[in-house]
């Protein structure tokens, strides 16, 4: 990863992928904006790692992305700096339901689900546009935005339907707001499989949880579960230099997960 003490926002990090994320960044000497909806103790536990890791400046906002005015208020809380060089978005939820129970998702289900997936993602670009705009004048070269997605929005597995469709839209988003961004930001999305975090026992219970890592390692091709610093290494990556010549892509990180079929998550249970 490029050094450089750049300057980046991460919505959801108090914990998992935008933990990892700002961890590594710290490294480097970032001045980072960790982002947190509900969990305030979990998020300042992160922020004070990463100082101790050698960030330049953390600063720590609550929000929720659903909410346009909650965006503003995160960017704004970074505004300070003057510049952005990164904006990666990672905050995300779920609703744990087997693909063919389709009573089980509502419209409501759906609208949550967009509004934090994929809506939120867009107000976040757009509230912090002009700061990363900003930061590609001030360094030469495009900003960044790392939309966290999933093979789900590429295969449609996953939690649940809605959620597939929400990362799928957010991918085609990606695409969009690359070529309306171009040249001063460059636009990428990441698409994660299966990643090892309290994710699945939260939604199913810790056996469940089990049994779902337990199918996903015995399933992919590498044999392994991703860890959040496994994948963070590839935000990471995407976020920096060195990947400007990289716009409007989609990356998947699944373990080979796509080179065969794969139903643990979505069969019937």
């Amino acid at each position: 990863m490029a050094k450089g003490g750049l300057n980046v926002i991460v919505t959801g990090s108090a914990s998992g992928l935008g933990a990892a994320t700002a961890r590594i960044l710290a490294q480097d000497g970032a001045r980072l904006l960790i982002n947190y909806a509900s969990s305030e103790k979990d998020a300042h536990a992160v922020a004070e790692e990463c100082r101790k890791l050698g960030a330049a400046e953390v600063v720590v906002a609550q929000g929720d992305v659903s909410k346009d005015e909650d965006c503003k208020k995160i960017v704004g809380a970074a505004a300070h700096w003057g510049t952005l060089d990164a904006l990666i978005n990672n905050a995300g939820t779920t609703k744990h339901v087997a693909h063919h129970l389709l009573d089980e998702l509502s419209a409501e289900d759906f609208q949550r689900l967009y509004a934090i997936n994929t809506i939120g993602p867009y107000q976040m670009v757009r509230a912090a546009r002009a700061l990363l705009e900003a930061g590609a004048k001030a360094s030469g070269r495009a900003s960044a935005v790392v939309n966290v997605s999933s093979v789900a929005g590429i295969s449609g597995v996953g939690s649940s339907i809605a959620y597939a469709a929400s990362k799928g839209a957010l991918n085609v988003m990606t695409m969009s707001l690359a070529r309306a961004l171009a040249p001063a930001i460059r636009v990428n999305a990441i698409c994660p499989g299966y990643i090892d975090t309290p994710w699945f026992t939260k939604g199913r219970g810790a056996e469940a949880a089990k049994q779902v890592r337990d199918a996903v390692t015995s399933a992919v091709p590498l044999q392994i579960a991703s860890s959040p610093e496994d994948i963070a290494e590839l935000v990471c990556f995407l976020a920096t230099p060195r990947s400007s010549s990289m716009t409007g892509e989609l990356v998947r990180m699944d373990a080979g997960m796509h080179l065969g079929e794969f139903k643990a998550v979505t069969r019937k249970q």
